[in-house]
């Protein structure tokens, strides 16, 4: 692909469901623009061993990311905020949402998790029930965070989204969202 005009580094603001690989376009779009990146996760929990089993106070979470990188005049920020970090999300220039298939993502993520623990998954209570969280997103019915919650918060923002299918490679999405050019997000 010829590169024609570059996106300006800017504050970008990445979600999509547990799997979708926000986080690794996140750090791939930030070294490509040479600005910080922040993923959700690092505010929403507190440091522990195993990880993600306390949270972090809603107030904590967003002062912490006004500390460290909100200020900046470019950022990308990766995970969702849905119902906590509205307040920062509003100070993002554009969205990015990506979608990937349900059995491909779920695939992805038993991969990493094979990966974070250095050998198979253990059939433990932690695993099970986030395997079962992320499998609930693409269920409009599911009691918690799940598409519909996303496309309605979306559509609420005021920011442009770009709608990528994360299909395509790391490169390829990085391409794709420095070649953009969003306009006015609709009324």
């Amino acid at each position: 692909m010829t590169k024609g005009r570059e996106m300006s580094p800017s504050r970008v603001h990445i979600l999509g469901a547990s799997g979708s690989g926000t986080t690794t376009l996140g750090h791939a779009l930030a070294a490509r623009w040479a600005v910080p990146h922040a993923d959700a996760d690092d505010y929403f929990w507190m440091p522990t061993t195993p990880p993600f089993i306390r949270k972090r106070d809603e107030r904590r979470r967003v002062a912490l990311m006004r500390e460290i990188f909100a200020a900046r005049p470019a950022w990308v920020l990766s995970g969702s905020m849905l119902g906590w970090g509205e307040s920062v999300v509003a100070e993002c220039d554009a969205i990015v949402f990506l979608a990937l298939d349900p059995s491909e993502r779920l695939r992805r993520l038993d991969a990493r998790e094979v990966v974070r623990r250095g050998g198979p998954v253990p059939d433990d209570d932690a695993w099970r029930a986030f395997r079962t969280w992320a499998e609930g997103y693409d269920d409009p019915a599911f009691d918690g965070r799940n598409r519909v919650e996303h496309d309605r918060w979306l559509a609420t923002t005021g920011k442009p989204v770009l709608r990528l299918d994360s299909r395509s490679t790391v490169s390829e999405l990085v391409d794709a969202v420095c070649s953009w050019k969003p306009a006015a997000a609709p009324s």
